[in-house]
């Protein structure tokens, strides 16, 4: 976790959504800008993204701040839908709307992890030598979706995962670094599970946020139905560039957490373990295990780039609360009383989200 007094870092001239240093309203200069200048400059880049982002998606507002979120603090997003709710558009028009590269993995069955990660081939040159040559696989991209990813055997998705967590690929005796930034956008149908290989828990806890779109509402629907008929295709602009990104990264770690708010991320995250003393009696009750120390470490970067989304430079609890059910709900195994009284893993964590309190700020002084 980052240590909330920590210095703030100077902000890089480079400008946060690929405009000049003096557009935005920030003042610039030798020693850099202020952060609270740069942090509002970022917030009114989110507005534009947004805008980019409604040309082709309507609705899904927590599903495109949760994304974000992800990619301004390095994480990677497990989606989940059923067929129909543009999980795949989304993902392709981000990566529109980001300049950067972007690649697409239908998982099957017979998929290899050569097929994704890459492999060496044998070449001939002109005068008869002969030697290894390695062909990159499409894991070496900035923005990687893996659709249906249940639908691979553990074996590749193991590869996936893998470079997910190293951000690097070992083939043979070599090992190549992924290209910077890298985010793996992974999609899952949960209403079919034949013939698909569920995500091992351990697995699961490599993605920052599990996503879960709902349908649109009947306005929204009407929408997508006409605008989606007329045979027109948006055309989106690109809001940030790569280098962008990283510099945007560097920034949402400079966002300042209080001493309360990592107690109340601790507290939340506890409370799901129902061997831990400071656990509910129902989550004794309902759950076969809880989060561990990665669950609050992204209870914290997600709450980081929530505020500097609304161009604030320091957390809030309703940052933490915001971001708890995509951080939690896959790291919480529900047992068979839970399913036989309809509680799920999301409604633990959203009766947790409502009643844990904060520790007052002047507890934590004393």
């Amino acid at each position: 976790m980052n240590d909330p007094n920590q210095a703030k870092p100077p902000v890089s001239k480079q400008p946060v959504a690929g405009q000049t240093a003096n557009q935005g309203g920030g003042n610039s200069g030798q020693g850099g800008r202020n952060l609270g200048d740069v942090l509002r400059e970022f917030a009114e880049h989110q507005t534009t993204i947004r805008a980019e982002l409604g040309k082709v998606i309507v609705g899904q507002t927590d599903t495109i701040e949760q994304l974000l979120a992800a990619i301004y603090t390095r994480g990677h997003c497990l989606l989940e839908g059923v067929p129909g709710l543009a999980k795949t558009l989304i993902v392709s028009t981000l990566a529109s709307i980001l300049d950067v590269s972007f690649k697409r993995i239908q998982f099957t069955p017979d998929l290899m992890p050569s097929d994704i990660t890459g492999t060496q081939v044998l070449e001939e040159d002109e005068h008869g030598k002969r030697s290894f040559r390695f062909v990159e696989g499409p894991i070496f991209t900035n923005i990687l979706l893996a659709d249906e990813i249940n639908r691979t055997p553990p074996k590749t998705q193991a590869a996936l995962l893998e470079a997910m967590q190293e951000r690097q690929v070992t083939v043979g005796r070599d090992t190549y670094q992924l290209p910077k930034p890298f985010f793996t956008i992974a999609t899952q149908n949960p209403i079919e599970q034949e013939g698909t290989y569920p995500l091992p828990e351990a697995q699961l806890d490599r993605f920052m946020f599990n996503i879960k779109l709902d349908y649109p509402s009947a306005s929204e629907e009407e929408q997508i139905l006409t605008s989606t008929t007329r045979g027109e295709t948006p055309t989106v602009n690109k809001v940030l560039s790569g280098k962008a990104i990283l510099n945007v990264q560097q920034l949402v770690t400079s966002v300042a957490v209080n001493p309360y708010v990592i107690r109340y991320v601790t507290q939340l995250v506890r409370a799901t373990r129902p061997g831990d003393e400071t656990a509910p009696q129902y989550v004794r009750d309902l759950v076969d295990f809880g989060a561990g120390p990665r669950a609050g470490q992204n209870l914290i970067a997600g709450a980081k780039a929530i505020a500097a989304m609304d161009g604030r430079f320091s957390v809030d609890v309703s940052d933490v609360r915001r971001v708890a059910l995509p951080v939690l709900r896959h790291r919480i195994g529900t047992n068979f009383q839970a399913t036989a009284e309809g509680m799920t893993s999301d409604s633990v964590v959203s009766r947790l989200v409502e009643e844990i309190q904060p520790p007052k700020p002047e507890k934590m002084a004393k």
